[in-house]
């Protein structure tokens, strides 16, 4: 097993989880199996009950893990699926250490820092790093760890220790070290000093880094270069320039244009390793697809102005997954997006006597979008001015897509303004609600917090006689991925891989896909089986289905459900150029190579050209050696 360690110098939020991602992205195009671990020291067991405000968007996995949204970058990069024991935190290691203790595990002994809260950091990462995350269901070749916070740090030492550790048990060989660090631009001359500060305060701790990631706004210059390396005693070709590139889709080709791919194989000896010439021509039509779509980027004239109406705008990663989706989508539509934030705060009506500047900016934005967006998020602070943009949308054929608490808010909408229901309220938001539209799931844990909502990959049942809907045409009509399989053919072709994880393996007719989501086609024979589908979820209220009939009755169609028929999962308006919800998180699956359905279907309709893209015309084709678009 090799390891690579992604660790970070000087400063936190230097780039450190997407150049892991680029790392693990260029092991694969040469064919090696790729996984991940991010490693979060603090306190909390994992990251559910943290502020979106404060930490960014929670990423949740398949198995319902809620974990950073590094994972998430892991998975739209290397197109494999992660679990929750990706992502290792200091609470998960206090906690298990702890419940050995009591159980008399380490009995007669004084448990302590090191050895033992040491060990079990290296034996989990062992553990999991050989856990396979692909379609090939085999161990991984190499595991990438992104090791979070600046090293140095109180909080991040004895994972440092535990690093080391590691890196004596399985050898030189095995074990490489990327550090990256700052080179900051201070009156138009890059400054080495803080890197240089930063290898010796990592080499001090035990560690010695193999490859010196510099961040940068413009390229080193040799000069700067050969003193990086001759003060932190590595050789010129082992320091590579991270500059600021237009996409972070560039970074991969970036670092591998400074041989950095070479440098891997090289320090970790992976030539001597045998590679299956399947996922040799995998890696090779996935760079080809990659290098093209990133490169044409830059090509796009065409806009869509997207809006994105929400509570938690003033922090840039509460929505990062859904951003990348938007980015996904665009490209495959061949569009520049332009994305605008709007709190939803400023469409309330005290923003028009409180902030009258903010309100009509506000408001024109949502007027002249050619598409909005209502993601998820809690609470009832700022939901008002969600649903006024709802209404509008709805009323003025403007594309929306609403995702978990948009779904609830859209149903919230209909009824008080198309189904005479003005109280109409989530108990959320008011729990005597007069008129409960969205109530809390009877099943969810009413005492504990932590990791009891509704989490995870679940399955989503199109009901009969959805042949009209928009949102079950783009599924149903998927061409297939522009993601590789490990045989080089489509991911619908039920013949891929004789696996299938535990959530699809029993359901008949399953065909896997490149990103996870398990789709069951109609069958064929006189029984009209629905189409079925798989995504993620994550969320503790749902549509009343008290009230179901009467919506319906009014015009909204609840055209998916869960497998109990009950749970309202997908939501759809028939005529409107596109008014769609969802309960589910689309985003988690979304895949740069592969959009997201509904983000497609949302971004395709919001550059007027839904009808080509569910007939297959209007997608960006990928030079796939399959002939796959």
């Amino acid at each position: 097993m090799k390891y690579v360690l992604v660790s970070g110098g000087v400063i936190s939020g230097i780039g450190k989880g997407v150049i892991a991602s680029s790392c693990g992205l260029l092991l694969k195009t040469k064919g090696f199996k790729v996984s991940s671990i991010k490693i979060d020291p603090y306190l909390n067991i994992d990251a559910g009950l943290m502020a979106p405000a404060e930490h960014g968007e929670v990423f949740v996995l398949d198995d319902g893990g809620e974990t950073d949204l590094d994972l998430g970058n892991y998975e739209r990069y290397l197109n494999v699926t992660l679990t929750r024991d990706n992502n290792i935190t200091t609470g998960k290691m206090y906690q298990s250490v702890i419940a050995k203790e009591r159980a008399g595990k380490y009995i007669g002994k004084t448990v302590q820092m090191v050895p033992h809260l040491t060990d079990e950091i290296q034996e989990t990462i062992e553990r999991v790093a050989r856990v396979p995350v692909d379609d090939t269901n085999e161990k991984p070749d190499v595991c990438i760890i992104e090791l979070g916070g600046t090293v140095g740090d109180i909080e991040s030492t004895v994972f440092v220790e535990a690093l080391r550790r590691l890196r004596r048990t399985v050898g030189k060989d095995n074990f490489l070290q990327i550090h990256v660090s700052l080179v900051p631009d201070i009156h138009g001359e890059l400054k080495s000093k803080p890197t240089q500060a930063a290898i010796r305060d990592v080499r001090s701790l035990g560690l010695s880094p193999d490859l010196i990631a510099c961040r940068c706004s413009k390229p080193l210059d040799q000069k700067l270069i050969d003193k990086i390396a001759l003060y932190c005693d590595v050789e010129p070709s082992q320091v590579v320039s991270v500059t600021d590139v237009s996409s972070l889709y560039r970074v991969p080709l970036l670092l591998e244009s400074q041989g950095l791919t070479d440098q891997l194989i090289d320090v970790l000896r992976l030539k001597q390793s045998v590679i299956s010439s399947s996922l040799v021509t995998r890696g090779v039509q996935t760079w080809n697809a990659w290098k093209e779509l990133t490169i044409s980027r830059d090509h796009f004239f065409k806009e869509v102005r997207i809006v994105l109406v929400g509570k938690y705008t003033d922090h840039p990663d509460a929505y990062h997954s859904v951003f990348k989706s938007l980015e996904h989508a665009a490209m495959a539509c061949s569009r520049k997006l332009v994305r605008i934030d709007v709190h939803s705060g400023h469409l309330e009506a005290a923003a028009e006597t409180e902030s009258p500047v903010a309100y009509h900016k506000a408001w024109h934005q949502v007027y002249t979008a050619d598409g909005v967006l209502v993601p998820g998020g809690f609470g009832v602070r700022a939901c008002e001015g969600m649903i006024s943009a709802i209404k509008t949308c709805r009323e003025k054929n403007t594309p929306f897509l609403g995702i978990c608490l948009g779904l609830q808010l859209a149903a919230i909408e209909f009824a008080r303004n198309k189904c005479d229901l003005p109280q109409a309220d989530s108990t959320e938001f008011n729990s005597d609600a007069a008129v409960p539209l969205i109530i809390e799931m009877p099943e969810i844990d009413k005492t504990t917090m932590g990791a009891t909502m509704r989490l995870g990959n679940r399955a989503t049942h199109f009901l009969p006689g959805s042949e009209w809907s928009k949102i079950y045409n783009l599924y149903r009509n998927d061409p297939g991925s522009s993601m590789p399989t490990a045989n080089g053919t489509s991911p619908f072709d039920a013949s891929n891989s004789d696996d299938t994880s535990s959530a699809t393996k029993d359901i008949p007719n399953h065909n896997p896909t490149a990103n996870g989501t398990a789709v069951q086609e109609p069958s064929t024979t006189s029984d009209p089986s629905p189409l079925i589908i798989n995504e993620r979820h994550r969320h503790r209220w749902e549509v009343n289905p008290a009230y179901v009939e009467k919506l319906e009755s009014a015009g909204m169609n609840f055209i998916g459900r869960d497998d109990s028929g009950k749970r309202m999962e997908i939501l759809e308006l028939k005529d409107h150029p596109f008014f769609v919800g969802v309960q589910f998180h689309p985003e988690y699956l979304s895949r740069v190579l592969r959009p997201s359905k509904p983000f497609l279907g949302f971004v395709a309709a919001s550059a007027g050209i839904l009808p080509e893209i569910i007939n297959g015309k209007g997608r960006r084709a990928s030079s796939m050696g399959n002939g796959e678009p």
